[in-house]
Parts: C-alpha cells; structure tokens; sequence
C-alpha cells in the first residue's frame, strides 16, 4: 500500500522476512530528484517491549524531507515473546533488503545512516556493529536519540542516589529482551561494554539533561572518539528520555548531522 503524504512524500507499507517473523517496514522517499538519495534505517523507541512505527512517523517523515533522504522505519520484533537477537537481527536483515532494493528506487546503498531513539538507539549502534563485522559497507552515519546503552545498569546507581523515574521499568525491559546475564554484556546488545569500536561509522548522540542515562550516552561518546570515530554529542534541557526524538532542536541538529555525513 503506498499514499503521497501532504508534504509529497510517497509513503509505502512494506513487510520483509524478519528473524523469526514477518517484519513491517514503512518507507518515506521524497519526489524524483536528480542524484541518488542516501538511506536512513531508523528504529522507534519503547524499551524493547514497546513503541510502533505510528510513534514515529512524524519523526521519519521530518528526517525524509530534511535529509532528502529515502527513510525506512522498521517494526523489529519485541520482547519478551522475542527477545534478543531478534530485533538486531531483524534490523540487519532490514539492512539487506535496502540494499537489494536501493537500485530500483534510485538509492545509494553506500551512502548510508542508522538512527534511532531509546532502545531503537541501541539496535540503531548495534546493527552498525554487526555490519561492520559482516561486512556489509555503507554505513556512513549513525544518531543516537537518549540511546539505552547499558544493561547492567551500573552507571545509573553510580550518579543516582534515589530510584529515577522510569529506571525500574527500564530494568523490567531490559530483563525481557535480554534474559541471560551473558545477554547482558554481549556487545550486538550493550554497547557499552563492547572494547571492539574502532571502524563504526561517524555518531551523533542527544541525551537528556535530567535523565539518568545521560551519563552512559556522554561515556559512549566518549569511547567512541578514544577509538577514532568522528563524534559530536549535545545534551537536552527542555525535554524528556520519551519526547527527545521529536524535540525541534535535536532534530534539527540529527538532521543536519546526516546532511554532512550522507
């Protein structure tokens, strides 16, 4: 099915063969222009459990005709009836099928960009960690959106003296996608513990002024330019962990991020 949005974007539903399930993707590609448009594969929010590509259309269609570029937005699977590998797993084999389908849509696969928010944000990093380590080449870009990136959680209870909102569900989510310890510390699935970042592409991250978590996306970027890759990192007042991906100023800035990495 595929509608022209008011702005003229053609929008089509999709669905591509997933790890363990049929995966819905909804593709935002601007009107024929010359030149070959980049691809951004982005990932809505929602602790692995939760979200759906409703909650970020405005986002995808915002990025789509900023970036001028052919956005698909992926419906991985969730936990806890599928829990990880399976969203990472999905995102990469959304990863292959852009690539086969990119020609026939005038899309360059080499010019390519993961982006995504909350948990979509560690599948986002995580699927340019699998691709680089499959060899898959394309991946130029990568924004992370308030990215979870840590599921020890360890970093939370060295900054927080009192329970943070939301930080108890968090651990019930990571729970759910990620049910052995050893889960917890694989690097396609905590970012953070991963000693292996050399070679991802270039990363803007946005995090959230009084979130917890903020500490583990300025530690990742962090890690990221000790291991060579160009980096840039703001942090947000006037928002929250849930509404960063569509808060005007980090979009902007994602949005103008990808235009120089694309």
């Amino acid at each position: 099915m595929s509608t022209v949005s008011q702005s003229g974007l053609l929008v089509e539903e999709v669905q591509i063969n997933g790890y363990s399930q049929p995966v819905a993707v909804r593709s935002f590609r601007p009107p024929a222009q010359k030149g070959r448009l980049p691809i951004i594969l982005y990932f809505h929010g929602g602790l692995f459990t939760g979200g759906s590509l409703e909650e970020t259309h405005s986002v995808c269609e915002a990025l789509a005709l900023n970036v001028r570029a052919w956005v698909l937005s992926v419906g991985y699977s969730l936990a806890p009836g599928f829990p990880f590998p399976n969203a990472v797993e999905d995102a990469h084999r959304a990863l292959l099928w852009a690539h086969a389908e990119a020609s026939g849509v005038n899309a360059d696969k080499q010019h390519m960009a993961v982006a995504g928010h909350d948990a979509g944000g560690n599948i986002a990093t995580c699927l340019a960690a699998v691709a680089r380590d499959r060899g898959n080449a394309g991946i130029r870009a990568q924004v992370l959106l308030a990215p979870l990136l840590d599921p020890s959680m360890t970093r939370v209870g060295q900054y927080t003296t009192h329970a943070a909102p939301g930080v108890d569900d968090l651990a019930v989510s990571y729970r759910a996608y990620l049910p052995t310890l050893a889960q917890r510390v694989h690097p396609y699935a905590a970012p953070l513990e991963s000693r292996r970042l050399a070679r991802l592409p270039a990363a803007f991250i946005a995090s959230v002024e009084h979130d917890p978590l903020h500490f583990e996306a300025e530690q990742y970027a962090a890690s990221l330019i000790a291991a060579g890759v160009p980096t840039e990192f703001a942090r947000y007042a006037n928002t929250t962990r849930e509404g960063i991906a569509v808060h005007a100023p980090a979009l902007l800035a994602a949005s103008g991020f990808l235009q120089r990495h694309l």
